[in-house]
């Protein structure tokens, strides 16, 4: 038997102002686009804002809906827009954030498995790595130099 080990590195910044300015203003835009969720079933609001190479900021909240599965989560909200609006820009960087109506959420809150999955379709697309940024509501924000060190194993078109 071979055994395989795998690390990940995940850089911890205390507060949003611990930031460089571009990653602080890119979390306070998540923050802000957070308010438009619509989660009237799980009371889970997310917001996500996503860097391009041109410069432009694209913005995303999860959307629900009463047949549950149906809803889209915000960093697939804001990725598909971005690839459909922008489809030749590179996304550099991905801050998300999320907000429970029930209680505080102080723990960071990473992509969910599809939208790992969908930012991997990204990233090994454009050839290039994604900063991913992502707290909850309040306190500390990690940070990941690219979706690899959060799904190490990437199915990918490779597979097929």
């Amino acid at each position: 038997m071979k055994e395989i080990i795998i690390t990940s590195k995940i850089n911890v910044f205390e507060t949003i102002q611990e930031l460089p300015l571009v990653e602080q203003n890119l979390m306070l835009k998540a923050i802000e686009v957070r308010k438009n969720a619509y989660a009237p079933y799980s009371k889970f609001r997310v917001g996500a804002a996503i860097l391009l190479d041109n410069g432009e900021v694209v913005v995303g909240s999860n959307q629900e809906n009463a047949a549950y599965p149906s809803g889209l989560c915000a960093e697939r909200v804001a990725i598909f827009y971005a690839g459909a609006i922008y489809p030749e820009a590179t996304i550099l960087k991905i801050a998300i954030t999320a907000a429970s109506d029930n209680n505080k959420t102080a723990t960071p809150v990473p992509p969910c498995g599809a939208c790992r999955q969908s930012i991997a379709e990204y990233e090994i697309r454009q050839d290039t790595p994604i900063e991913i940024y992502y707290m909850g509501e309040t306190g500390s924000i990690h940070q990941s130099a690219s979706l690899k060190n959060l799904l190490p194993f990437m199915f990918e078109k490779k597979l097929l």
